[in-house]
């Protein structure tokens, strides 16, 4: 596993789709409902996991004074009030663009030029560079409290 079992016990799909929610219904002009429906259901395969994984290496490679311990219980207290705190809306770049792109492909809202744009080598870095860049984001979002 790229990332401790412990995170994905804390940041639950339903945190992830929490965090997610305001950038993605803001970028796609969608109402919270639809957007949370879309991005729970993108999230039931392997992204989740991938993103998840670009989290804890952003978590773990933007301190030098936690441990991986210490940095799981910042999560855990940053979520003990409100797990389900919606995430500040995240400033809109190629890779965000690229990330919320593979959520659109997983749904079957993106068309098919774009789903095969995604498949193709430059698609497929566009992806990584996109999913980097939202667990940067999720990284912030779940230590940023307490």
């Amino acid at each position: 596993m790229r990332f401790p079992p412990r995170l994905g016990h804390l940041a639950t799909r339903a945190v992830v789709v929490a965090k997610l929610l305001p950038t993605y219904a803001n970028a796609h002009h969608l109402e919270e409902d639809e957007a949370a429906t879309r991005i729970d259901t993108a999230l039931r395969g392997p992204l989740l996991e991938d993103l998840l994984a670009a989290t804890w290496t952003a978590m773990v490679g933007s301190t030098k004074r936690l441990t991986e311990d210490g940095l799981l219980e910042k999560v855990a207290k940053t979520l003990q009030d409100r797990p389900l705190r919606p995430g500040r809306p995240a400033e809109l770049t190629p890779g965000w663009s690229a990330f919320m792109i593979q959520i659109d492909v997983v749904v079957g809202t993106v068309g098919d030029a774009a789903a095969r744009m995604m498949e193709g080598e430059q698609g497929r870095k566009m992806a990584a560079l996109g999913t980097a860049e939202a667990g940067a984001f999720l990284a912030k979002e779940l230590t940023r409290g307490k």
